[in-house]
């Protein structure tokens, strides 16, 4: 009987946590950061260099999976304005995790995963991770100010060049 009950109540309990709707649908900033974070993605996959510049800070500032790194909105639309010429079939795409706002300062916090695909020299390179990213809610709208990427898995000719 006791074991009936507990059995019943775990399922009760998985089926209500999975009918719950998505964070997303109940916290409206960070619905602004996801679709900023959509709007991120598509723009990479358009080599939309514009577009993607229009969701950094002026002073945005990376740290790549090699430990490059850039500031400033300019010259990070530039580097990916080379990436694109030099690897023609390249992309990026960010999946959030996890966004923390913290509204009383128009932060936040974006954790996640990444993926690069692209062909060097005839061969599919792929190279993925963790990444973290600041946001920073200004003049109404939420803007990057800040990501570092990780590295964790590599595959192609371009995991057997030493990272700097």
């Amino acid at each position: 009987m006791k074991r009936t009950l507990i059995i019943i109540l775990l399922t009760s309990s998985i089926i209500v946590s999975c009918n719950r709707p998505p964070k997303t649908a109940r916290d409206p900033e960070e619905a602004l950061i996801r679709s900023a974070r959509r709007l991120s993605n598509e723009a990479i996959a358009k080599k939309d260099t514009a577009m993607l510049a229009s969701v950094w800070t002026l002073d945005y500032h990376v740290v790549t999976s090699r430990n490059f790194e850039r500031s400033g909105r300019i010259a990070n639309r530039d580097w990916f304005a080379n990436e694109y010429t030099s690897k023609p079939d390249v992309i990026y795409i960010r999946t959030p995790e996890t966004i923390q706002v913290f509204s009383k300062w128009n932060m936040a916090s974006e954790s996640g995963t990444w993926v690069g695909h692209w062909t060097d020299q005839g061969e599919p390179c792929e190279l993925s991770g963790s990444y973290f990213a600041k946001w920073h809610k200004i003049n109404g709208r939420w803007l990057i100010r800040a990501e570092v990427f990780v590295p964790l898995n590599c595959s192609g000719k371009f995991c057997e060049q030493s990272p700097i």
